[in-house]
């Protein structure tokens, strides 16, 4: 499962003003980032501390938990999650969706069908009429399967599981010439991912190892203005290898499709920060932000992106967000220190003692030993 798909979930609640005890916050970011490293077990254990420390977290924890548990192929404790979250949320594409898996998993092709037709009323993941079309075949609807898997093979002319399908649709109905293609187009399909999978290593091997124009013309194979995914993937070889330049477009590109996707939004700002463009970071960024404000990796760099801008008091506010939500990152730790410093002796010059008291006050708790924050409290204290 991608890492956009996980976090899919942060569709469920608007960001709002966050009252959640610290220790709470720190298990929910721990959760969402193992989720995106897809580490499932210590997922749902975070999720499930956080949910014991406020059990008001439903939307921000209990449904993640239920993710986390579908990937383990937990069904039963995934379905109880989600059935508690759809009666304190009220019914949602994202909680149909899963129900529908889970009803697909249990052979209740019924329950399946009623699921994901409420969740196609607004698709919340790119496979939800894949899995529809699935249900309907499954149930014995052949008319309605062919439906959902053609609208599924369209809008995802890469998917060989959908178009295999469509070729068991058209078999049970006697049309034998059209599953014959159907048939022969997944299975195209199939070896053109085994061939993307062996160009993606190859463009890799060459940026290592070859002249760069002969690895930029391996590379340039990779790129499809029409497919997010592939685009992201170029995108971050070409990073890894430090030519930020070419890496730029398919970013740009990948973003651009998928404006709903985390990942591809914390690619393109990441990318703009690495080559000291941070005005052209910030606006990916703090959309994602506003988006997921759950999420440790998009919360921290988008305070970075500030303090380069010299931005801090806002930086303030993303970095104190970013280590909430994790506490061990020694990055934000620092970044954030040296915000609360730099305000403490700005609301100290301008004679605003109670600011100044409180930045101090921050930066001495980030760093206990530190001298001149602990000077400086002194110091405003005496006031």
């Amino acid at each position: 499962m991608t890492y956009s798909v996980i976090l899919g979930l942060a569709l469920l609640a608007p960001c709002a003003a966050l009252q959640t005890a610290d220790s709470a916050e720190a298990h929910l970011g721990k959760g969402y980032d193992h989720l995106r490293q897809e580490r499932y077990e210590a997922a749902a254990s975070e999720f499930r501390e956080a949910l014991r420390l406020d059990p008001t977290l439903v939307m921000r924890a209990r449904f993640p938990l239920g993710v986390a548990l579908f990937e383990l192929k937990q069904a039963a404790d995934a379905r109880r999650e989600f059935e508690a979250v759809r009666r304190e949320a009220g019914d949602h594409p994202n909680i149909a969706y899963y129900l529908g898996r889970l009803d697909l998993l249990d052979q209740n092709f019924a329950g399946a069908v009623r699921n994901l037709t409420q969740a196609m009323s607004k698709p919340p993941f790119p496979d939800t009429p894949y899995y529809l079309g699935l249900a309907c075949l499954k149930q014995g609807d052949l008319a309605a399967a062919e439906k959902w898997l053609k609208q599924a093979a369209q809008a995802n002319p890469r998917d060989s599981l959908a178009t295999y399908q469509l070729g068991q649709v058209y078999r049970k109905q006697g049309r034998e010439e059209e599953a014959r293609k159907a048939f022969a187009q997944s299975s195209e399909l199939r070896q053109r991912d085994t061939d993307e999978s062996a160009l993606r290593t190859e463009c890799a091997q060459k940026l290592d190892q070859g002249p760069r124009e002969e690895a930029r013309a391996v590379c340039r194979r990779l790129y499809d203005p029409d497919n997010a995914e592939r685009l992201a993937a170029l995108g971050t070889i070409y990073g890894q290898h430090g030519d930020l330049e070419d890496a730029l477009k398919p970013l740009l590109r990948a973003a651009e499709l998928a404006p709903q996707s985390p990942q591809m939004q914390y690619n393109l700002a990441f990318t703009y920060y690495q080559m000291g463009r941070f005005e052209e970071a910030r606006g990916p960024i703090a959309k994602a932000v506003e988006r997921w404000p759950d999420i440790f990796q998009l919360n921290s760099l988008y305070g970075a992106v500030l303090v380069k801008l010299g931005d801090d008091a806002a930086a303030y506010q993303a970095l104190g967000r970013a280590h909430e939500l994790n506490r061990d990152d020694a990055g934000a730790t620092d970044l954030l220190f040296g915000v609360a410093l730099r305000l403490a002796r700005k609301s100290e010059a301008a004679g605003q003692q109670a600011d100044a008291r409180r930045y101090f006050g921050e930066a001495v708790k980030l760093r206990p030993g530190d001298a001149e924050a602990q000077r400086g409290l002194r110091e405003v204290e005496k006031n």
